[in-house]
């Protein structure tokens, strides 16, 4: 049976995965990384991930030390301003959130994750002490003092001072350390889908609010010469469903009155594709030789761009004291300090989160008039609304 040993194995070749192994590979680590589907790197592809993300401004400066950004960067389309427009009271309230207000730089940049993938594993493919293994999962460990002994499902075994769990919501990880995590539902599921539109979108992202949960426009580049723009729908899980369903035709029709025609007709430039959405945190973001990064860690609503960036701070984090002290990776003193820092702003985004989201699903007319009433108080005042953005760009 083949053995090798390494300093890090991350199990997951997901984005926040292939982004572990390109931070830490650049760093100068040994990684070998696992994953049982190999990545989709095209649109067009059965099961490609046509969600977006959104990567904020610590997280772009993040890629760039890894090597990633370059190769991202022609790609990226700049978040200059959040808006939130609620539309469930009787007249549309909306308040922009401009960078300018606080920073030289957009909040951020939005990429569709199939590029992603492509981009990321195009730069593992320069690193030699990277060892990248589509097709290949995690089966089962055994932590000892010195090393975690992994089993992958081909039989291979791979000695590794670290582990990082980074294989999603399920985690084959979290479950093998015997780490349980504490799941809310909230009856709802989300459509992620392209469109074009006839009012350029400036480079703003735009949240609707409405009862069910928030209708969202990320910019994307313009397609086939028209504005282009990713959208996340969230809604019930039956509403969900029904909507799948629909004709294009018919589908078009409701997304342009959730839309509130905000940019003009809406038009599908890809296929719809629907995410169940839940709040999930791991009651231990570390074990033995293991840690849990992104969603294996926290799980959380699409609001605010939070759930990726906050896994990339993740990763920073464990670089940092990687980093700081080489002979201690995996130690417990490493992962206790990780498990130290990470918690509290962990708890208090997926906390901040869930309250955003429960407040987007209000249908009754007292709460949306709260909510409405709730975006003009924050926005009004100009140090709650400058720390408000800083809060949401990562600051503590």
């Amino acid at each position: 049976m083949e053995r090798i040993s390494t300093d890090i194995l991350i199990a997951g070749g997901g984005v926040a995965g292939l982004t572990a192994a390109a931070a830490f590979g650049t760093a100068g680590f040994r990684v070998v990384i696992v994953d049982p589907t190999p990545p989709i790197t095209t649109s067009d592809a059965a099961g490609a991930d046509l969600r977006t993300t959104a990567f904020l401004q610590p997280a772009q400066q993040f890629l760039e030390a890894a090597g990633l950004w370059s190769k991202l960067a022609p790609y990226a389309t700049p978040l200059q301003v959040m808006r939130i427009v609620d539309a469930g009271a009787d007249a549309h309230v909306t308040r922009d959130f401009n960078a300018a207000d606080i920073s030289d730089k957009p909040f951020g940049w939005n990429l569709p994750n199939w590029l992603l993938r492509r981009e990321m594993v195009a730069r593992l493919v320069e690193l030699p002490n990277v060892d990248f293994r589509p097709g290949t999962g995690f089966a089962r460990m055994l932590a000892r003092d010195a090393a975690a002994i992994v089993t992958l499902t081909d039989g291979s075994q791979v000695d590794a001072r670290l582990v990082i769990g980074a294989d999603g919501r399920g985690s084959a990880v979290r479950k093998a350390a015997g780490i349980d995590a504490k799941i809310t539902r909230y009856g709802q599921k989300a459509l992620t889908f392209a469109v074009t539109h006839d009012a350029p979108h400036d480079n703003v992202s735009t949240e609707v609010h409405r009862s069910g949960g928030p209708f969202t426009l990320v910019p994307l580049p313009d397609h086939e010469g028209r504005p282009c723009s990713a959208v996340v729908w969230m809604d019930s899980g039956t509403e969900v469903q029904r909507l799948a369903a629909l004709t294009d035709d018919a589908f078009e029709t409701a997304a342009n009155d959730r839309s509130a025609l905000l940019y003009g007709p809406l038009k599908l430039a890809s296929r719809r594709s629907v995410w169940p959405i839940i709040s999930q945190i791991a009651d231990s973001l570390i074990a033995p030789r293991t840690a849990l990064v992104a969603e294996a860690a926290h799980v959380m609503p699409p609001i605010g761009a939070q759930g990726l960036n906050m896994s990339l701070r993740d990763l920073a984090c464990l670089l940092d004291l990687a980093t700081a002290q080489p002979d201690q990776l995996g130690a417990p003193s490493m992962l206790d300090a990780y498990a130290r820092k990470r918690h509290a702003d962990i708890k208090l985004r997926v906390t901040g989160i869930d309250a955003l989201n429960r407040a987007s699903i209000a249908g009754s007319p007292v709460f949306q008039t709260l909510r409405s009433k709730g975006i003009e108080a924050l926005y009004g005042v100009s140090p709650v609304r400058r720390t408000l953005m800083q809060l949401g760009l990562g600051a503590g």
